[in-house]
């Protein structure tokens, strides 16, 4: 190999993890590689938030035909996959997988530089050690090998860096954070809080812990509340690999970022026992070529990066690189969704919200945390938000003519809704296995996603419906309409597990510092590395672990262990 194919580190992938992986390495002096197996994004270019809808061919709707052959999966992303922004997802035709016809999975992913840090939800919470000490209290598959005093640090770091706004609550299953000022609640949100305090001694409401700046923040704007943040974000208001963690890369003058360098494998030395380079085919050109590294950071997404290390294969691991374990592929997870309420909120005639607040309220999880449930494990937590109806409420009204369209000109009612989002368990029949005789558009084997709910998500997703209709009573909706249909896994867009971390060399792939334990110079900071998921976001864990991960490895790089 030249010279030019050799770097200090090697990153797999350029969103959430890999950014910040670029960022924390190159600031630390080392010369990085980030291989990213989609396009180069600009925002001038591709960021399209404000294009009126009538400026679009298919008017927001896309060409749906089209996109069902093109994009069956991801166009099940809630309303992220549209015109203005299907090109930020995968074709599903160039990048297939199966699973059993009993059991679906819907896997959203996008393939570009900053991932899917440009269309994520933004929403940003701790765990705490109610989430980092679950497995062992319920014997659940293995222990965190971390708890909350370990990575309460990076946090904080992390936040300092991103900008996170929100609002201090002084709950133990909820540490707060570094917060910028918090956006402000609806007065049917500030209503349901009240209630909510005054009705229940376990639950409260607060707004949503959200990686979207309320003010100035390291040369970046604040928010302008056009609300449509799928779109792309042109003043950077959000957080995204783009708008922060590579330009800061970029600036130490360390970084080398090659888009459309799909990764088929890495490559083992049994000599030393380390990853010595890793196997690339140019997505444009099909071309194959190597790179060469001191350290590896596989940051490609839970599934992906744990693809890369099943097709990485050797005589000595025969099952997937670093995989003495026998543990690589299983324990996936996913948040459940699907089950909440909604109702009208009486009142408040005269009042409209301001612009489109890229946020929603946030109510943390109360069961299991000071009492036992008796009907199933772990929690829940709700995201919503309260609103006045708007001229789209006309789709589900009978109506005609012109006194049908001069009512339509007026908001509507206030209507609240909440929806859960819950914890799944670690499970080792939840796996994921390479198919050798179906391969990608680059030739490279594909995956089989065998994944199912048990009896404890389903268990959980009533008592989120139930709960959630008695807490809208509470706060006086009116006209509550339950909704309870359990999301496919994957929907929830947080898959985890895959390569947990551990104590165990036996049972676990990686070690408290997210390093393989089979192969030193090896790191997986994504979603692949969690032993289990609490019930919150997972994005600003991935990003503390990463820098914490960083900080590790440049350690023992200077300490010659690496």
């Amino acid at each position: 190999m030249a010279a030019t194919n050799a770097y200090d580190a090697v990153i797999v992938g350029s969103g959430i993890t890999g950014g910040w992986a670029a960022k924390e390495l190159t600031e630390k002096g080392l010369r990085v590689l980030v291989l990213e197996a989609g396009r180069t994004i600009l925002p001038e270019r591709d960021y399209v938030e404000h294009v009126p809808v009538w400026e679009l061919k298919y008017r927001g709707w896309d060409n749906r035909a089209e996109r069902a052959s093109t994009q069956p999966v991801q166009r099940e992303c809630y309303y992220a996959c549209d015109e203005y922004s299907n090109k930020f997802f995968v074709s599903d035709k160039e990048n297939p997988y199966s699973t059993d016809p009993d059991k679906k999975f819907s896997w959203i992913r996008g393939r570009q530089v900053g991932g899917k840090s440009i269309t994520w939800g933004r929403q940003s919470y701790r765990w705490s050690d109610l989430d980092f000490e679950a497995n062992l209290r319920d014997g659940i598959a293995v222990d965190w090998p971390i708890r909350y005093a370990d990575i309460a640090p990076w946090y904080d770091y992390v936040e300092t860096f991103a900008g996170i706004s929100g609002q201090a609550e002084g709950l133990p299953q909820l540490p707060d954070g570094k917060f910028l000022p918090p956006m402000e609640m609806t007065c049917v949100e500030q209503d349901m809080r009240d209630a909510l305090a005054k009705k229940f001694d376990d639950r409260i409401m607060t707004i949503g812990r959200s990686a979207v700046l309320t003010q100035v923040h390291n040369g970046r704007a604040a928010c302008h509340y056009c609300g449509v943040c799928h779109r792309g974000c042109i003043t950077g208001s959000y957080f995204s690999s783009i708008s922060a963690t590579l330009p800061a890369a970029q600036k130490t003058g360390l970084l080398t970022l090659r888009p459309y360098s799909v990764v088929h494998s890495l490559i083992f030395d049994p000599a030393t026992r380390k990853v010595s380079g890793v196997r690339v085919i140019d997505a444009q050109t099909r071309n194959a070529m190597e790179f060469k590294g001191r350290i590896f950071f596989i940051n490609a997404s839970a599934l992906e990066s744990t693809r890369i290390l099943l097709n990485s294969a050797t005589p000595e691991f025969p099952n997937g690189l670093a995989n003495s374990s026998g543990e690589l592929g299983h324990n996936l997870m996913d948040h459940h969704m699907g089950a909440g309420a909604s109702g009208v909120m009486p009142g408040h005639e005269d009042k409209m919200p301001f612009g489109n607040r890229p946020n929603g309220i946030y109510i943390p999880r109360f069961r299991n945390v000071k009492t036992k449930q008796k009907d199933f494990l772990r929690g829940y937590g709700y995201q919503g938000g309260g609103s006045r109806e708007g001229w789209g409420r006309g789709m589900r009204m009978s109506g005609f003519g012109v006194d049908f369209k001069n009512a339509l000109k007026k908001p509507g009612q206030w209507r609240m809704g909440i929806g859960g989002f819950g914890e799944c368990l670690a499970n080792h029949d939840n796996y994921i296995e390479v198919q050798k005789d179906r391969v990608d558009a680059w030739g490279i084997p594909t995956l089989k996603i065998n994944c199912a709910w048990g009896e404890n998500e389903r268990a959980m997703s009533r008592d989120i419906a139930v709960q959630a209709a008695e807490m809208l009573a509470a706060a006086g909706a009116l006209d509550i309409s339950v909704f309870q249909e359990i999301s496919p896994p994957g929907l929830a867009i947080h898959e985890m597990g895959t390569a947990r971390m551990g104590r165990d060399p036996k049972t676990s792939v990686l070690n408290e510092h997210n390093q393989a334990h089979d192969v030193k110079n090896l790191f997986m900071t994504d979603g692949a590395c969690m032993a289990s998921n609490s019930c919150v976001n997972p994005s600003l864990t991935y990003m503390a672990l990463t820098a914490r991960a960083c900080n590790f490895a440049v350690g023992a790089i200077k300490r010659n262990e690496l």
